[in-house]
Formats: structure tokens, sequence, C-alpha cells
């Protein structure tokens, strides 16, 4: 039988689904907004599984509609992994864009085989979707068909099962729990490592400690940072402004203004002006001799 080159109506909107979540994902304007989500939920959860077993079952007798829904899920769930699996051997890697070039390569692989395969097929034996129909099968496989009882509790509870995981999905996805708040507060080294701190100094040198700050408090938070020695201000307070999940670090230099052994340098964090109690504390234990004592 000659190709026909007639796209299936099921083919078609997956197709048309692809490149629409293509366009919200990768359009700067468009991928800001929440509909990139709820686009990009059905493009892992149910297309790639759906053309798979399109391209496995062209004639419409090989499945029935509700076996079609539970295994496009579940090939889905299956077949995502794997492809991200194997992304992660790749030069590419496990990101957004490699992901997503390898899902439609895969779904639109899946989908020319469909056709093909429709293809070759006599008319009155090839899967089609008249959604109404569709729909009306679906109730018949459920109430009417025949069967026990037992068969259609179970196909409900499949059904309603599917529904529930994919809709908690969503609202996961959607409104993400909010973990711990907290904020990170650290001090590095001039070489930006953990160590080497600046701990002996002849007064009058000055020396530079990296400061970092990370908001998680899923706030904005105005910070106010402040360094001291011996429960005397070193240096002006500096404001400090961070969105939730924005990091500042920055150099700081400071110069002892007193000698002496073992004296305590802290760095004191301030959170929302609130200069009662710091919110966080580090120090520095450090010695400063006088010229004559280092000559």
């Amino acid at each position: 039988m000659p190709y026909k080159k007639i796209i299936p109506s099921d083919i078609f909107i997956i197709i048309a689904y692809t490149i629409l979540t293509v366009i919200f994902i990768v359009v700067p304007p468009l991928s800001n907004t929440w509909i990139r989500t709820v686009l990009g939920l059905p493009m892992v959860l149910f297309f790639p599984g759906y053309a798979l077993i399109a391209a496995l079952f062209p004639k419409k007798d090989d499945l029935d509609g509700i076996e079609r829904i539970a295994l496009s899920f579940g090939l889905s769930i299956a077949v995502v992994p794997l492809l991200g699996l194997g992304l992660n051997y790749t030069p590419w890697g496990i990101r957004l864009i490699p992901i997503l070039v390898t899902l439609v390569i895969f779904t639109l692989t899946m989908c020319v085989i469909t056709i093909y395969r429709r293809s070759e097929l006599p008319g009155g034996e090839v899967f089609s979707v008249p959604f109404a129909a569709f729909f009306a099968s679906i109730h018949e496989e459920i109430f009417t068909k025949p069967g026990s009882r037992v068969d259609r509790i179970l196909t409900v509870i499949l059904v309603i099962s599917i529904i529930a995981s994919v809709v908690m999905l969503v609202y996961v996805i959607v409104t993400p729990k909010q973990g711990e708040k907290f904020t990170e507060f650290y001090i590095l080294g001039p070489g930006g490592m953990a160590d080497d701190y600046p701990t002996e100094f002849i007064l009058g040198d000055s020396s530079t400690v990296i400061v970092g700050i990370v908001n998680h408090e899923y706030v904005p938070i105005n910070y106010s940072l402040a360094m001291v020695l011996e429960n005397e201000s070193l240096t002006r307070k500096q404001e400090i402004m961070l969105a939730h999940n924005e990091t500042w670090e920055q150099p700081v230099t400071f110069t002892p203004d007193r000698a002496g052994t073992d004296m305590k340098l802290q760095f004191l964090l301030y959170k929302e002006y609130n200069y009662t109690t710091p919110y966080r504390d580090l120090h520095l234990w450090i010695d400063v001799l006088e010229v004559e004592d280092g000559i």
C-alpha cells in the first residue's frame, strides 16, 4: 500500500504540543512563566510513552483505550530516566537543553515510525482517536463492558490513581514546599579557601578576607555587616540587601587599630536592622605587634 501523507489526529497533536513546549522553554519572555511548567509535565510524563505505544501498537485492536493511557504514563516514567542516564555519559550531561532536545528527538522519531506503520495497514485496522468516541470507549470500558465487578472496580481504581498522581505531581512542582529558613555566613582566606586566614599583624598593616552571605530565608532580607575588635567597632556597618537564594561574596579589607595578643576579631551579621543581637557571628583570633615589638 502506498504511503499516505496524512498525519493522524493524535500524532498531529503530539507534534504541535511538542513544538509549543519547546517555544515556551527556550524563548526568554515565555520561559519565565508558569505555563512552561504546565506544558513540560505532559511532555515528560505522557507523550514520550504515548508515542512509543503508538509506534509499537499501530492497530486499533492491539490495545484498548484505558491500556494505552496507563502504558503511556508507565513507559514515559521508564523511558525518560533512561534517556537522562544516557545523557549523563555524553559531553552535554544532564542539563535542560540536552534533555529537551533528547525528548523531542525521541518523541518525534516515534511519531514518524507511527505514521509509517499506520500507513501500511488497511484503513479499518488503523488505530485513531476520534476523541468523542475515545472517551465513550473509556466509559464503556469502566462501566458497561462485560466483566466481573472486581475487574471494573480495579479499572476505576487504576484511573483514579493515575489522575491523582498527575494532580499531586503538578501541585508539588508548581507550589514547592518551603524548606528550612536560614542564612549562610562564612569567611574565607585571601585565596578563597577556608584556610590561610590572616592572624598576625604589625600595627598599621591591613589585610583582607573574603566574606560570604547567602540568603535562604525565602524573602528578601536587609543584612548589616560589622567588624568588631575586642568589643569595639573596627569598621562602619555595611548594608547588604539580598533576594531569596542570592549570594553576596566580597573581599573585605580591615586594619587593626590596637596592639595585643589573642585578640578576638568578630564578623557580625545583623538582620533587618536589629542591632541588639547579631543574627550570625564569626571570629578570628589575631596577634598585633607594635613596630618596635616586631624589630
